[in-house]
């Protein structure tokens, strides 16, 4: 079985923030990393007009079909507070902003945790990257629906 996370960065040094929370990922065993798509930068969607430009990321995780979302989203938080993360204004500035986006086989909603995330297919930050990992999620028409724009960057 697969997860999807979606990593973002518009504060300081954001190829920094990102590298460090993929490595973070990479580094612990379970669940392991299997794929990082391609670095992709982006204008912010919602929140205050005067934040930057985020560079964001989709990292694939194996995770085993006793998975435990709830874990997957305090991984998530730990990524965001050992980047440094203060969650002042929504979708405003940050130095890291890690999102559940997917589970093989997992739905949910409650107030903690909603999967798949409930704006994913809205936005291109998160359709373009998921598309290099997961095409079978994501179609031609997905992308081209979802809103803002994307340029490729490079890689963590």
């Amino acid at each position: 079985m697969r997860a999807f996370l979606s990593l973002g960065s518009n504060l300081g040094d954001r190829t920094a923030h990102l590298r460090r929370a993929v490595d973070q990922l990479r580094a612990g065993s379970d669940p392991s990393v299997t794929a990082v798509s391609q670095v992709y930068e982006t204008e912010p969607v919602g929140g205050p007009d005067d934040q930057g430009a985020f560079l964001n990321l989709v990292v694939e995780l194996a995770v085993s079909d006793t998975v435990d979302p709830y874990r997957l989203l305090e991984q998530c938080h730990r990524l965001e507070a050992a980047a440094g993360r203060v969650r002042t204004v929504r979708w405003g500035p940050r130095t890291l902003d890690a999102d559940l986006i997917w589970i093989d086989g997992i739905l949910l909603d409650d107030p903690e945790l909603t999967v798949p995330h409930p704006r994913w297919r809205e936005r291109r930050f998160v359709m373009a990257p998921l598309a290099e990992l997961a095409p079978d999620l994501v179609g031609p028409d997905d992308i081209e629906t979802a809103g803002g724009e994307v340029r490729i960057v490079g890689m963590v």
